[in-house]
């Protein structure tokens, strides 16, 4: 899978100097970890601050199934590329093998259409990339080639629990977001709005 990602990777950015200028010269990767909630809420803010400024946004979201308030919001922004979904989706344990095939090939096809739009992206979000990692969803060798080979000037921010060990020592920001006290302790559901 990885060495076909590059092939199109490559094949996208044209001629050195063809990719129109970047809002920075140098972009940095950004984790947002931990069993905390607010991992994709910094993410989308962020979405909504570089908007602000003009800037090329993507945003995808591994793991889930595009019906959270951020999405739709997201989707009204002018410069943000809200990436396809696969829908429906279950937690990948409940997932027959044949289910996780899909999955994988899904993930492989948007994987290549995420390349694809990397030239064109001053800010590239891939929410819960460490969870479809940790899942085998995707593998941690994309992403690697995504860091060695992404251009300068995107910025790059990656959410979910667990980074490798490998994966953190490549963050420029390594944010942990921990739990201390969550309503869900006490019964209460996921609430349309706050959690999603």
């Amino acid at each position: 899978r990885t060495g076909a990602a590059r092939l199109v990777f490559y094949g996208r950015m044209g001629a050195p100097g063809a990719r129109r200028k970047a809002k920075m010269e140098t972009g940095l990767l950004q984790f947002y970890v931990g069993d905390g909630k607010g991992k994709t809420t910094a993410a989308t803010g962020l979405c909504l601050r570089a908007a602000g400024h003009g800037w090329q946004i993507g945003f995808v979201q591994f793991l889930k199934d595009g019906s959270s308030g951020e999405i739709a919001a997201l989707s009204r922004i002018p410069g943000v590329r809200v990436f396809p979904f696969l829908s429906p989706i279950k937690f990948v344990f409940a997932m027959s093998d044949a289910e996780k095939a899909q999955a994988r090939l899904f993930y492989d096809h948007l994987w290549q259409e995420i390349l694809s739009a990397v030239p064109d992206l001053d800010l590239l979000v891939l929410d819960e990339i460490f969870g479809a990692i940790e899942t085998g969803m995707v593998e941690e060798g994309q992403l690697k080639d995504l860091f060695l080979h992404k251009p300068a000037g995107l910025e790059l921010v990656l959410t979910g629990r667990h980074p490798t060990a490998a994966t953190a020592q490549s963050a420029d920001y390594l944010m942990e977001i921990r739990s201390h006290r969550h309503p869900y302790d006490k019964g209460v559901s996921a609430r349309e709005g706050i959690e999603w």
